[in-house]
């Protein structure tokens, strides 16, 4: 993470961290916190949500309970929390996907701007192409030529339905103008899997899926969607440098109820702003492939209501709907 973003945001912090003196005056937090991640424990999302809920923990006086609820492609846990009271002891911490699934679903289980309160947003996870080793290019440009003079040739994975890579998979092929085939894998794993064995062609997934498998030499990474170059990774260029404009992330986030007092969401910003430029998580989130994202609470609002819109174009052009 960049000083120059830390310092930006100090004001910001200390300002919001008095905005939320009325809730701390009131009492809260007074008993321990849960914290609902609507995913298996194990994966990165569960990883930075146990690191945030412990630093959390320690600057609250309070113990955060990372209680795991998985189920119904994130809807379980993240409908949990929508039906929950808003006294800022029950909150979400999840991924994009959250905000992706309503707009695959015929009758969404919840709606994402009136059932929730944004809070912060913790961390951008750029994604990277990889591709088979053996397939004739090794960048960007490579790729989209060999995707325009062999038009549905190319095998694209997808790790689930509506996921980041997923709708940048779709993304890529409408700026690049190419067409290939996508394939539908249960996860990550499998699809890695695949791509080293030879029996699928790319997979667009978080960088680090890939880094292990690319340092081996047991694939090719062609550039990330980042629109920046990753500081533990600079020597991979970003798409945006061979498609101009072409910029796209998992990322992760911390809501509350709808109902979530504003001077309680003032201070659990405040409070995440502080866990992200303190001790060993400017360290260890970057290792884990992730961007720290520190800012208010109307920041991460208007990058939220940003990356609905994309991702609902992506869907609507590309007829995405859930399985």
């Amino acid at each position: 993470m960049q000083r120059k973003q830390f310092i930006r945001y100090a004001v910001a912090t200390a300002v919001a961290a008095l905005a939320g003196s009325a809730g701390a005056q009131g009492g809260w937090p007074n008993k321990p916190i849960t914290m609902i991640i609507p995913f298996p424990p194990g994966g990165t999302l569960d990883v930075v949500g146990r690191l945030l809920a412990q630093k959390l923990g320690a600057q609250l006086g309070q113990t955060v309970i990372v209680d795991n609820r998985p189920g119904g492609a994130g809807t379980i846990g993240a409908t949990a929390v929508k039906h929950a009271q808003g006294d800022g002891y029950t909150l979400l911490f999840t991924a994009s996907t959250f905000t992706v699934t309503p707009m695959t679903q015929k009758t969404p289980a919840y709606d994402v701007v009136k059932d929730f309160a944004p809070v912060a947003l913790v961390a951008k996870a750029p994604l990277a192409i990889a591709v088979n080793k053996n397939l004739p290019f090794s960048d960007v440009k490579g790729l989209l030529a060999y995707g325009k003079q062999h038009p549905g040739k190319l095998t694209f994975a997808i790790g689930s339905t509506g996921s980041a890579g997923h709708l940048s998979t779709e993304l890529l092929r409408r700026v690049g103008n190419m067409e290939y085939v996508i394939v539908p894998y249960k996860g990550s794993s499998p699809a890695y899997q695949d791509l080293v064995g030879g029996q699928i062609d790319a997979f667009i997934d978080p960088i680090l899926g890939s880094a292990a498998f690319a340092k081996a030499g047991q694939l090719k990474v062609l550039a990330v969607t980042s629109k920046a170059r990753v500081p533990n990774q600079p020597e991979l260029p970003t798409v945006g440098e061979t498609v101009p404009g072409y910029e796209f992330y998992s990322w992760y986030g911390l809501w509350g109820p709808a109902s979530l007092p504003k001077d309680i969401a003032a201070r659990l910003n405040a409070e995440v702003n502080k866990a992200l430029s303190a001790g060993d998580m400017p360290e260890k989130l970057p290792a884990q492939g992730l961007l720290l994202t520190p800012g208010s609470i109307d920041d991460f609002a208007r990058f939220q209501k940003d990356d609905m819109a994309l991702s609902q174009r992506i869907i609507t052009e590309g007829k995405i709907r859930a399985e």
